[in-house]
């Protein structure tokens, strides 16, 4: 199946980590000129060099993403580099320590505020006149199942999270006509380092192994395993593709079954 994605510039935050990077990969792998962004330059060109080695196209870029100050400069930067405006922006930010919903600053809040939701907004309201020109876009945001279910110990992220839920199907109807979709991808347990450290901090909270907490988790999930990083990433793909036109304002989840809500 041709996903219509050659020739296209994708911007993908968080990618030199297990989702963003996933993501990154399997949209080149569709044809994609990449944009891998992430505050850890290392990790960017880690993902830059391989999707190169696989034979597709990518730059890498250092982007702290709560500095709403350096977007102009940074997409100017792609589009010199990649010779394209961006037909398809990822959103994904990295997730806030976990802690209780009770008890955290002002101070914590604002941060992560910035850094998880206004971010994004900030950013997408960039790409977003360039998109409409064209007649043509992708806005996908990574979130959380927390949304849907809140997650214990996650209070800042399951908050903050929610309300990129109420923008991306507010911003879904206001450019659906022009050509620009907006959805909504939910991860649940996908096998990436911050899995891994959020069991071995319920490990440490409850006094059990990791490995005791990872089986548990397992046994909760419908298909009896963690996902695979690859298997996000082509979903994200998908909705990224001229296939996926009529998806617009949706909710996706790609948790093997483990969120129980309908």
């Amino acid at each position: 199946m041709d996903l219509g994605l050659k020739g296209r510039v994708a911007l993908v935050f968080g990618g030199g980590g297990g989702l963003g990077g996933a993501i990154a990969r399997s949209l080149a792998a569709e044809g994609a000129t990449v944009a891998v962004a992430d505050i850890d330059m290392a990790a960017a060109d880690a993902t830059r060099d391989a999707i190169v080695q696989a034979g597709g196209k990518a730059i890498s870029i250092g982007w702290d993403i709560a500095d709403l100050s350096v977007i102009g400069q940074c997409l100017a930067r792609i589009r010199e580099e990649t010779g394209g405006d961006v037909d398809v922006l990822v959103n994904n930010t990295g997730g806030p320590p976990p802690t209780p919903v009770s008890g955290q600053s002002p101070e914590a809040w604002r941060k992560h505020f910035d850094s998880m939701v206004m971010s994004v907004i900030a950013i997408t309201d960039h790409v977003l006149p360039g998109m409409r020109a064209r007649g043509w876009g992708r806005i996908i945001t990574s979130t959380s199942s927390g949304v849907i279910a809140p997650i214990p110990n996650l209070g800042i992220s399951n908050t903050l999270r929610v309300a990129l839920l109420g923008w991306s199907k507010t911003l879904a109807a206001e450019v659906g006509r022009d050509g620009v979709t907006v959805n909504i991808v939910l991860p649940g347990r996908i096998a990436t380092a911050r899995i891994q450290f959020l069991d071995a901090q319920k490990a440490k909270r409850e006094n059990r192994s990791v490995t005791d907490v990872a089986a548990a988790s397992e046994a909760s999930i419908p298909v009896g395993r963690y996902g695979r990083p690859e298997e996000y990433g082509d979903v994200v793909s998908f909705l990224a593709s001229t296939r996926a036109s009529y998806v617009n304002g949706s909710v996706i989840r790609i948790d093997g079954g483990f969120v129980p809500s309908i």
